[in-house]
Formats: structure tokens, C-alpha cells, sequence
């Protein structure tokens, strides 16, 4: 599976990197192996797995022959976001 980063996708993962050290290879573990997918706007899924005591989430767009990561950001608010 292809995976392509956008630049903001990149600066976004920088910054939680940073501040509660999700790395790329976390991101992209959640997009392949994630424990939801649930419907975005605009035909963007979002690959969601909780993660630190929130939840993960992985906007991403299907592509030929893979994926596009849209951003990437965590939140604590789990209920807010995890369907069932």
C-alpha cells in the first residue's frame, strides 16, 4: 500500500510528535491497522485507534494503488469521536 503524506499532513504530525511524541510510523500503523474508519466531509475517511488515554485520528483520502494522509491529529475527547 502507497502512502503519501500532504505538507500539511507533515507539519501537523511534527508538531504532535513534539508535544506527545506520535511518530510516522504510529500514523501510518493506525491508517493500515486502525481500529475504526469512520466518514469525513468531503469523501475523506478518518482511520481512527485510541491512543495515550484519547483517540488517534487519521484523515485520509483512497487513492490508486493507496492512500493520502490529509492531516493527522489526537484528542482526548474519545466519546466525542469513537463510534460505538
Amino acid at each position: 500500500m502507497n502512502i503519501v503524506w500532504t505538507k500539511h499532513a507533515v507539519g501537523r504530525l511534527k508538531q504532535w510528535e513534539k508535544t506527545i511524541g506520535i511518530t510516522q510510523e504510529e500514523a501510518e500503523r493506525v491508517l493500515r491497522d486502525p481500529g475504526q474508519v469512520v466518514d469525513g466531509d468531503l469523501g475523506v475517511k478518518i482511520a481512527q485507534a485510541k491512543s495515550r488515554g484519547g483517540v488517534l485520528r487519521i484523515p485520509f483520502k483512497e487513492e490508486e494503488g493507496g492512500y493520502r494522509i490529509v492531516t493527522v491529529y489526537w484528542s482526548s475527547r474519545v466519546e466525542r469521536y469513537w463510534k460505538g
